[in-house]
């Protein structure tokens, strides 16, 4: 399992039907209020043979009231 981080950016007033539609999937490990150009920030375990994209679209993009996804993808540094 690998972590990748998501930000997404939601639909004014949406943010926090996102956030328990996330919640209600069971997939996501932290997630998090944040400012700025995102609204949420959320880290999810992949299982390493998982292709990331169809992932996210499937199983994130989805949700009713995202606008916009940015997805940061981990490397084993150390």
């Amino acid at each position: 399992m690998k972590p990748i981080f998501v930000q997404l950016q939601c639909a004014p007033g949406k943010t926090y039907e996102v956030a328990d539609a996330l919640y209600a999937t069971e997939l996501i490990s932290e997630l998090y209020s944040t400012s700025g150009e995102y609204d949420l920030l959320l880290k999810i375990y992949v299982d390493s043979e998982e292709e990331i994209g169809k992932f996210i679209n499937d199983h994130v993009a989805s949700i009713p009231g995202i606008v916009r996804s940015l997805t940061t993808l981990t490397f084993r540094a150390f």
